[in-house]
């Protein structure tokens, strides 16, 4: 133990003195691993090398110095530290009294075989190789992590180009004549360097700007360039010099003459100029944006490009507000979208961009497409001619005020034209003209202003701001509900859009869908509400066909697959199915039913009206019952709103409409004795009204013959029955029956309601696949019916896209289900676990 005990201390003097030793070893030995005597100055690597070795040779001698070689004794010492009262000294100790007392030496003996038997439970020391408090800053750390990475990105190979330090670098290739070339093209070409040296002679083809480096070792004059590719005609260096770079601008040759020469005969692969192409004639979206298709082609890549719209002045009929000169107006410049990922060779884009406020807007222009590539080359398409595409307005007067707008932003000239127009048209107007008192006063409004800013000389600055005045009030115009009713929808699409690009939440993601859902609700309201009104008279047959038709229930599915893309983490697909969505809605026209549809509708809401005026005369009733048990029970109510109305009223409904004619005496506190007879007889009266109305309208019930409209009249016969009980019970002042009577019918009208729903629901889904089997027996020769999978051959009625695996999980997840269940008979479930197993 002894022995192990001073290794270890030899262990510990050797790591304290000579850490800096090896801390420089690893060091040099990973500086050397990763090459950098390669790539340092010549000069610098060997000043790094003497700074090293006179480093190093410090460290020897100040560990020599501090190194202490450990003795027998010192290692006694460090073990018999460790052990409790230090036996291993007392056992060479003596007694300094008692010597011949026969008691002090038993006590003495006593004493040294306990210590004996503490030496035997003595281990080894281990060794204290802790030198933190002589490394503050973890140097022989750092050296570590350099070793490491050495090891990593370095190579031991290295270490055997340490003998050619004291060789001049080059000494070899300069001891006879060598050359050494590189070709590196254009970076926008995407093709590699080239060294040519390992090309062999012969023919080579060069894209154009490639760029020469030669250089030439060895004797100057054994070995020359010469070459015919890059077309200087200025002072050209000497054939011999010893580095020499150019630039290929045209087909030649290039010729290193002497021992060891080479010969390439070079193509020029010159550079094209992209190309653009308009694909088809500019179209107008919904909204009033220009949308025009166009390609472009390069033979490397297209960096960018532009349209160039300017005003064909020649093309216009100069008359109105046109007649007078156009004041300047700067050519408008468009850039044109790139591909965001893919290569730029060739590409298909469409170019969307909205002049709507344009001055130019509907005007005769030129426009002119225009790419570019790395090179600088451009291609263009020429002059393309045609009105330049905006919104157009349907509104008479939103119409006329665009007009307006137009001739006052063609030129300050017609200011005065202008407001004398807006004059005109603002005198007395007739009846429907301005749709709302409050569009009037800003169309006058904005006359005054111009007119007095034209007393005073009539600004660009004020010109625009009566322009864009113009325009919001065009817009309101036009749009009312249904222009804010598109803006928070767009608002609401772009707030989604934006969550799921910056990886939103699932709450915030969720409330933003149901943000969009209700904007979608009220747009498409507002559509249905407007579309009627505009005629058929407003677009052409071709446009008709091309806009969208879609309903209610095909934005929900839309919308249903977005959320459930966005809920799996497919932000990418989500984002796309909502882009579509976009397009789709912008030429939407919601569909609109007809014939029994619209029927069904109308006895929705005369059954719903019919139900909240029952609502009302029940209120009543009730109030009428407190009367009697609680005569103070109006006090504080006002004389102007007496009854309940959900609560409170005259017997009216809980939207404000119902019956009035109710007794004088009815808000008079006091009363003790019951109703009056007249305040009764009213109620009975109009108990019977609503019961008579309710008769009329089962008369025009739809839906019958169908399980739904059949239970639809039942329910609302029940309704008439409990009415007819109400009446009666009011007749003879039964306040409490009629209640309940009441009661009773508004929820057979309720169950009446809901039945109707479900049976014009069954009977437009029933037009929709009557629709489909009459075009499907239109293909059958045979006149045979296709059912309700459409016609044989096509893939009518199948489910496309993400609605396949939807329903595959959905009828998984049923089989599972029910071959779970334990109350089903074992066969079932042994087919259940059948299918599973193979699906």
């Amino acid at each position: 133990m002894i022995a192990l005990t001073r290794l270890g201390l030899f262990a510990e003097s050797l790591t304290r003195a000579f850490w800096p030793v090896w801390t420089i070893l690893i060091v040099v030995l990973a500086a050397l691993m990763t090459g950098v005597h390669e790539v340092l100055p010549l000069e610098v690597t060997w000043v790094g090398g003497v700074l090293a070795v006179v480093s190093l040779t410090c460290a020897v001698a100040i560990g020599a110095r501090r190194f202490v070689f450990p003795t027998q004794e010192i290692a006694e010492a460090r073990l018999d530290a460790t052990l409790p009262g230090r036996p291993l000294q007392a056992l060479r100790d003596t007694p300094a009294v008692g010597r011949g007392d026969a008691a002090s030496e038993a006590l003495w003996q006593a004493h040294q075989g306990r210590m004996v038997t503490r030496t035997e439970s003595a281990k080894v020391v281990q060794p204290n190789l802790q030198i933190s408090y002589l490394d503050p800053f973890g140097l022989r750390h750092i050296a570590m992590l350099f070793l490491m990475v050495a090891l990593v990105f370095g190579s031991a190979a290295n270490l055997t180009t340490i003998q050619d330090l004291g060789t001049p670098r080059g000494s070899a290739l300069a001891s006879g004549p060598a050359w050494e070339g590189w070709i590196e093209p254009p970076s926008y070409t995407g093709k590699p360097a080239l060294y040519l040296n390992d090309l062999s002679e012969g023919a080579l083809e060069l894209p154009e700007g490639s760029h020469v480096l030669l250089r030439l070792y060895g004797e100057v004059g054994a070995l020359t360039v010469a070459e015919t590719v890059s077309g200087r005609t200025g002072p050209v260096e000497s054939a011999a010099d010893a580095e020499q770079s150019f630039e290929v601008t045209q087909s030649g040759m290039l010729d290193i003459a002497g021992p060891g020469g080479a010969r390439w005969d070079i193509a020029l692969l010159p550079d094209g100029a992209p190309t653009v192409m308009a694909l088809a004639q500019p179209e107008t979206s919904g909204r009033g944006e220009m949308t025009l298709p166009f390609e472009a082609t390069d033979d490397y890549s297209v960096v960018g490009g532009s349209a160039t719209v300017r005003l064909d002045l020649d093309a216009i009929e100069r008359k109105y507000g046109l007649r007078v000169p156009p004041e300047a107006r700067p050519d408008v410049d468009v850039p044109l979208p790139l591909p965001i990922s893919g290569d730029r060779v060739y590409f298909q884009e469409v170019l969307i961009e909205d002049f709507s406020k344009h001055p130019w807007a509907h005007l005769p222009v030129e426009v002119t497409l225009t790419v570019k590539d790395d090179a600088g080359l451009t291609g263009t398409t020429g002059p393309m001619r045609f009105d330049l595409p905006a919104r157009r307005f349907f509104d008479p007067l939103a119409a006329a005020i665009i007009e307006l707008r137009r001739d006052l932003l063609w030129s300050k000239d017609n200011g005065a034209r202008v407001a004398q127009l807006m004059r005109a048209i603002s005198h007395r107007p007739e009846e429907g003209v301005f749709k709302q008192e409050t569009d009037y006063l800003r169309f006058r409004t904005i006359l005054t202003r111009l007119e007095t800013n034209l007393t005073h000389g009539l600004s660009s600055e004020k010109r625009d701001e009566f322009a864009e005045a113009l325009w919001a009030l065009a817009l309101d115009l036009e749009d009312g509900a249904l222009g804010d009713a598109a803006e928070r929808l767009r608002q609401a699409q772009e707030r989604l859009s934006e969550a799921m690009k910056n990886g939103a939440s699932e709450s915030e993601i969720a409330r933003l869908m149901q943000e969009l859902r209700e904007a979608t609700d009220d747009y498409l309201r507002e559509l249905a509400r407007r579309e009627p009104q505009q005629g058929d008279g407003q677009e052409s047959q071709e446009t008709a066909q091309n806009r969208m038709q879609l309903n209610q229930n095909d934005l929900q599915r839309m919308m249903d697959r977005i959320q459930e893309l966005m809920e799996q983490g497919r932000m990418a697909e989500a984002q796309q199915a909502l882009e579509e969505l976009q397009r789709m809605m912008e030429n939407m026209r919601v569909t609109q039913g007809q014939g029994q549809q619209g029927e069904g509708e109308q006895a929705m809401e005369g059954l719903a009206d019919t139900l909240r005026e029952q609502q009302g005369l029940s209120d009543e009733a009730f109030r009428e019952l407190q009367e009697q048990f609680n005569p103070g029970a109006q006090s504080g109510q006002s004389s102007e709103n007496q009854g309940f109305n959900g609560g409170e009223g005259r017997g009216q409904s809980h939207d404000g409409t119902g019956v009035e004619g109710r007794g004088e005496g009815e808000g008079q506190e006091g009363q003790s004795d019951g109703a009056q007879p007249g305040q009764s007889e009213a109620l009975e009266d109009r108990q019977r009204a609503l019961r008579q109305e309710l008769n009329r309208q089962l008369g025009n019930l739809p839906g019958q013959g169908t399980p739904e409209g059949d239970a639809a009249r039942e329910a609302l016969d029940q309704a008439e029955g409990a009415m007819q009980g109400a009446e009666d019970a009011l007749r003879q002042d039964d306040l409490a029956t009629a209640i309940d009577r009441q009661a009773e019918a508004m929820d057979a009208l309720r169950e009446g309601l809901r039945n109707l729903g479900e049976a014009m629901a069954q009977q437009q889904q029933d037009g929709q696949q009557g629709t489909a089997e009459a075009q499907g027996n239109a293909q059958d020769p045979l006149g045979r019916s296709q059912g309700n999978r459409g016609a044989a051959g096509t893939q009518e009625g199948l489910l496309q896209g993400e609605d396949v695996y939807r329903q595959a999980r959905r009828l998984l997840d049923e089989i599972r289900r029910r071959a779970g269940e334990a109350e089903r008979p074992e066969i079932e479930r042994n087919y259940l676990e059948r299918l599973l197993d193979r699906f």
